[in-house]
């Protein structure tokens, strides 16, 4: 069996994970994640988390890219595996980088491949999938801070054309905030648009961080 060991290789600058027997380096790398801002009638598309971290809490469809897909192809199937919607892309509506947990995360804005039959249903990563006015936004269940990055972003541009696309706030521009404390589950709501979450990311590295 090969022996592993975190060295610094020749011309190397950082340790990297390596082969003691052979020199194989193991380039350890961010993850992508990929989702979608889905916009029907000015509303916006968010899954009720069916699976830790933040069981039970708001979301949107998002998750990791797969092997052999594009970024938007897995924000299509992603968002299809967690809410039943069939979707058209309109181009990258934000790009954070979530350097605490190693994460670069691409938001696409979207809609319904067929407007007239906008159909969602909760997959089986999600308790529930609904369709929210700007003020009907459950603020205080919101699972992660990206996730309100990303509609507040949506809330700036709404269908005016995309250009570049929106990054980490000021505050927090390497994406490595302290986690947000999870809410007391017999706590009564906050105040819904006012309510400020801190821009910190809670994600971590189980098959759905999103």
């Amino acid at each position: 069996m090969s022996r592993f060991a975190r060295i610094h290789p020749d011309g190397e600058e950082r340790e990297r994970l390596s082969c003691l027997d052979c020199g194989h380096v193991f380039y350890e790398n961010p993850k992508v994640v990929v989702g979608a801002v889905v916009v029907h009638d000015n509303r916006v598309l968010l899954c009720r988390r069916a699976i830790e971290p933040q069981r039970g809490f708001w979301t949107l469809p998002a998750g990791y890219l797969e092997l052999g897909e594009t970024t938007a192809e897995g924000a299509v199937r992603e968002t299809r595996e967690e809410s039943g919607a069939v979707i058209a892309l309109d181009g990258i509506l934000a790009l954070y980088s979530i350097s605490r947990i190693d994460q670069v995360q691409i938001i696409y804005r979207a809609r319904f491949a067929d407007p007239a039959n906008p159909a969602i249903a909760a997959g089986t990563e999600s308790l529930a999938v609904d369709l929210f006015d700007w003020a009907a936004i459950p603020w205080s269940e919101i699972a992660f801070p990206t996730v309100r990055w990303a509609l507040e972003a949506w809330h700036r541009i709404g269908d005016a054309p995309l250009l570049a696309p929106a990054g980490n706030p000021p505050d927090d521009p390497r994406g490595d905030g302290v986690p947000v404390p999870r809410p007391d589950a017999t706590a009564a709501p906050g105040p819904l648009p006012g309510r400020q979450i801190p821009s910190n990311p809670l994600h971590s590295q189980s098959r759905r961080p999103l």
